[in-house]
């Protein structure tokens, strides 16, 4: 039973990126900081659209906010999820340059 736990838990962390718009944030974040104002700007997606998707992200454990003032800094930080996004896309290229 302890196995079939961690295929749930490696089956969600893959829910949560399978949408194209988190993968796309996901991607764009690894090795790069931004706050959503900037997320959004690079997806041309509406502020609150932006917000949930970085809520759910945030809410698996796979990206993580640091305050700076009045804005929030979301970096990668699940080293797991780094590895699926650099065998799909294998590129460095980015959302936020």
């Amino acid at each position: 039973m302890e196995d079939l736990k961690k295929y749930e838990e490696k089956a969600e962390k893959l829910k949560v990126i399978s949408h194209p718009q988190r993968l796309c944030i996901v991607k764009g974040l690894i090795g790069n900081n931004c706050n959503v104002t900037k997320i959004q700007e690079c997806l041309g997606l509406p502020q609150s659209t932006v917000s949930q998707h970085i809520a759910k992200l945030r809410t698996a454990g796979i990206i993580e906010g640091k305050r700076n003032g009045l804005e929030v800094c979301y970096k990668v930080v699940d080293d797991e999820v780094v590895d699926i996004i650099n065998i799909l896309f294998n590129s460095s290229k980015d959302i936020c340059d």
